[in-house]
């Protein structure tokens, strides 16, 4: 009977090997992979590797590493797992990959460049631990949401959701402007509030109920009006903003100041039975003012509080809100840039439209000359977009 070592002799023999040289050599244009257990690599990595561990590697590496053309370094402690992991890729269609002789341990004695990256704890790997099973997401990408911080314009019907749920996913940082209180009447859509906390400040009252659901999550409330005084230093402090507002002044106002912090935006918007959804990327893709050059007159758009709205329509659109924000923050998929999400309840249907960038947009065209101001005179104070 052949023994492990007949094995390992019989995979090296049709694998390539490379040493800590020809490794470094070929970084940049090949990817590099780490196959050593989670608690070896919290200990000290090569900087820029993809972390998967060897047991995992076949049911992974496909959604990790995509094309089979790509070059592909692999390494674990001592050569070993990486060489059993290159013949497996080879055995995936991997065309070009080849272990390092020697692994991390080699390549750390030589004095190569390392570092102790960050890792999550048993905790969070164990929170998060269907987000680590999507090879989209991982580790690393989990670890970026941790990393992440989302201004929340709005604690009310969509902002509940959306918070909830960028709550749960670990976003790290979620900061959310409110400057209302609970209201009976908010329960029936606006599920971040609870009937004992009417009466108390929107901020307070999703602050108790974030931070109970995630304790990893540093929830920033500004109980204050958002107005062209503060919206600029308030986007400069996140890397994206999901809009909940509801009036006309305060999307001009929140589209001009990305536009000019360069922070992408998720909009979201609803009526009645209908909800929308888009994603505003400045210059990448067109900015809200494309989409709605003037705002349309105030009795053909009236506010929720005038024309009612399905309670579980806020949780639809909201979710979808945080589902683009996540999208965004990790680079997946296709993002609603340039793209308009329309859902109807009553149809249960869904349809989505383009929406091309404007060069004559008075905010984003060619020439447009941005100042940040109040345009509560340019629109009915309580209009909203209609669905």
């Amino acid at each position: 009977m052949p023994s492990f070592r007949d094995l390992l002799s019989e995979v090296r023999r049709e694998i390539r090997e490379v040493d800590p040289v020809e490794a470094e050599a070929m970084l940049g244009a090949a990817a590099l992979l780490d196959v050593r257990e989670a608690d070896e690599y919290a200990q000290g990595a090569i900087p820029g590797a993809l972390h998967l561990p060897r047991g995992f590697l076949e049911v992974q590496v496909e959604g990790a590493l995509p094309d089979k053309g790509r070059p592909v370094v692999i390494y674990c402690a001592g050569g070993v797992r990486s060489a059993l992991a290159a013949k497996a890729m080879q055995d995936l269609g991997y065309a070009d990959v080849v272990s390092m002789v020697g692994g991390f341990n080699r390549w750390k004695d030589e004095g190569r460049s390392w570092a102790t990256p960050a890792v999550l704890d048993a905790d969070q790997r164990n929170r998060y631990h269907r987000h680590l099973l999507l090879p989209e997401v991982g580790e690393a990408g989990q670890q970026r949401l941790l990393e992440s911080k989302v201004l929340l314009l709005g604690a009310g019907g969509l902002g509940s959701p959306a918070a909830l749920y960028l709550a749960a996913a670990g976003v790290g940082t979620l900061g959310i402007v409110d400057m209302d209180v609970v209201d009976a009447s908010n329960l029936q859509r606006q599920v971040l509030h609870t009937l004992d906390r009417i009466g108390e400040r929107k901020v307070d009252s999703a602050k108790k109920a974030l931070t109970a659901m995630n304790p990893d999550v540093n929830v920033v409330g500004y109980d204050v009006r958002l107005g062209a005084d503060n919206v600029v230093e308030l986007f400069e402090q996140y890397d994206l903003v999901v809009d909940g507002t509801d009036n006309f002044p305060t999307r001009y106002l929140v589209n001009d100041a990305s536009l000019l912090t360069r922070t992408p935006v998720v909009h979201g918007s609803i009526f009645r039975f209908e909800g929308q959804v888009a994603v505003f990327d400045p210059y990448r893709g067109p900015c809200y003012r494309c989409l709605v050059p003037e705002p349309p007159p105030a009795e053909l758009a009236p506010s929720c509080a005038e024309a009612g709205v399905l309670g579980v329509l806020c949780g639809i659109i909201g979710s979808l809100q945080a589902t683009e924000a996540i999208k965004m923050l990790l680079g997946l998929g296709e993002p609603l840039v340039g793209r308009l999400l329309a859902y109807d309840a009553l149809e249960e249907s869904v349809r989505t439209f383009k929406v091309r960038r404007d060069p004559t947009c008075p905010a984003c065209g060619d020439g447009a000359q941005l100042v940040i101001a109040e345009y509560d005179q340019l629109c009915m104070p309580h209009a909203v977009l209609p669905a």
